[in-house]
């Protein structure tokens, strides 16, 4: 193996574009997981904003308005599981799951006129002074403006969360909806709207893959993109700021992993490949056993019904 044909400031720099479809993902599922639901349907939104995003923008030439339409098209499939879950009341993990398998359906097969169709060419912000910064400038201040609009995502969800009184309220309905209802707050539009911005930025984030990362559309391209969000979550204790951690962990993983495969690493690709995921899994298992448990933070009512007459 050779590791002097590693760039390692390219390596850093790489971390940030592959975090950002699960930073993304991930920061929704918390907003929606924190007012007491539980949503397993972010590998579905994520993969139909991914083709309504890139068909969007293939059509406009437009990544703005690709963008835009994947937000729209993740927000209204999460507002198919809202309906349900809310006001039908069916149970959140069953429905989660089937909104994946549906989202992986309409999206292969909105998807079929797209396949082989290269996408815009998306360029990087040049920040004057920041980007030519030597190491730091190419790793933090030269890339598309959808990765700092990702980390602006985080530092308002923690900051609403943490300081504003929509946030106070969104926390008490995931912590204790009967008194949040006692108290005259509408549990049920908190939660959709709730949902309804999980499934944006689960949207924003397939479309990052589409349309910026891999600029072409692929059957099933998240490639269990979702899932980690979800996982990231829970590593992240519900708490905001720990999401851009776990994110740029997973996305560092499976950068380090590709560029140890070209270096030569005398590992089997299968098992390189497979190794963010068990990483994943391994801290998961670790912050869940013993006293961990009482540190991860989870909201008292997810995945809980709310009925109005109790």
């Amino acid at each position: 193996m050779n590791l002097d044909s590693i760039n390692w400031i390219l390596l850093l720099a790489s971390l940030m574009v592959a975090s950002t479809p699960i930073l993304l993902a991930a920061i929704g599922e918390l907003v929606t997981e924190r007012a007491g639901v539980l949503n397993l349907g972010v590998e579905g939104m994520m993969i139909t904003g991914a083709i309504c995003g890139f068909a969007i923008s293939v059509e406009t030439q437009s990544a703005t308005l690709g963008f835009i339409a994947a937000a729209l098209s993740g927000a209204a499939l999460s507002m198919v599981f809202g309906f349900l879950t809310q006001f039908l009341l069916s149970n959140q993990v069953a429905t989660g799951l089937a909104l994946t398998l549906f989202g992986l359906g309409l999206s292969a097969l909105i998807g079929q006129g797209y396949i082989g169709i290269k996408g815009l060419e998306i360029a990087s912000l040049h920040i004057p002074l920041l980007s030519d910064i030597p190491i730091l400038g190419p790793i933090l201040f030269q890339h598309d403006l959808m990765v700092y609009v990702s980390i602006a995502i985080i530092a308002a969800t923690s900051a609403t969360l943490k300081y504003t009184r929509a946030g106070l309220i969104l926390r008490a309905v995931g912590e204790n909806h009967d008194a949040a209802h006692a108290l005259g707050y509408k549990v049920i539009r908190i939660r959709l709207m709730a949902i309804g911005f999980g499934g944006a930025c689960a949207g924003l984030g397939g479309a990052y893959l589409s349309v910026v990362r891999v600029p072409q559309w692929t059957e099933g391209m998240t490639a269990g993109a979702g899932w980690i969000a979800l996982a990231l979550v829970v590593f992240a204790s519900w708490k905001p700021w720990r999401i851009l951690i776990g994110a740029y962990l997973f996305g560092g993983l499976s950068v380090l992993q590709l560029n140890l495969q070209a270096a030569g690493l005398k590992v089997p690709v299968e098992y390189l490949s497979m190794s963010p995921y068990l990483i994943t899994i391994l801290v998961l298992v670790i912050m869940s056993s013993g006293r961990s448990r009482a540190a991860l933070n989870a909201p008292a009512e997810l995945g809980r019904s709310f009925h109005a007459s109790t």
